[in-house]
């Protein structure tokens, strides 16, 4: 079993960081390439974007939540004691994914259909527009924070940890 649950962990992390660094450095720009430009011209390249990332922050979500899981089982199963600072890692690069799914990605829709509508008047897609660049600085920001933040842990999980929390009764002699 302890075969299973490291290959477990760190086969989610690997997929974890990798959909991450993949999507932030080829996917995610490759939309707003001059060759995609000339397939989908905005906004329609915006929208394929906003479609592919909906399903990158539902795999962020997955893996975060397998992480979870795979943390407190690996701590229960042998026995370790939780390691504070990987917890909070990983609650951070999980919050981040949930911020940017739940909250930021439907902002960031909103507000890029509103920089392409037309019946909007000049000066709401404007501010739409300028907006929308704003909160998209968010997002990448708290994106690489979150890639950084995916490094440390999948640092943490490959290397072999801590040692079980139970002393083994071979070490005293009497």
């Amino acid at each position: 079993m302890n075969g299973f649950l490291r290959f477990f962990g760190l086969l989610n992390a690997a997929v974890w960081l990798g959909g991450a660094i993949s999507f932030t450095l080829a996917f995610g720009p490759a939309f707003f390439s001059n060759e995609m430009k000339a397939i989908l011209p905005p906004p329609y390249n915006g929208a394929a974007a906003q479609i592919a990332l909906h399903r990158y922050f539902i795999l962020m979500s997955c893996c975060g939540a397998l992480a979870l899981v795979h943390f407190f089982l690996e701590n229960l199963y042998l026995g370790k004691t939780i390691e504070r600072l990987t917890f909070v890692i990983l609650l951070i690069v999980i919050g981040f994914g949930l911020i940017g799914g739940f909250w930021l990605q439907p902002k960031l829709k909103n507000l890029h259909l509103q920089k392409y509508s037309t019946s909007l008047s000049a000066e709401t897609r404007t501010a739409a527009d300028h907006s929308f660049k704003m909160w998209h600085g968010v997002s990448q920001t708290m994106n690489l924070i979150a890639i950084g933040g995916l490094l440390v842990y999948f640092w943490r999980v490959s290397s072999a940890g801590n040692t079980s929390r139970f002393v083994n009764t071979q070490k005293f002699r009497g």
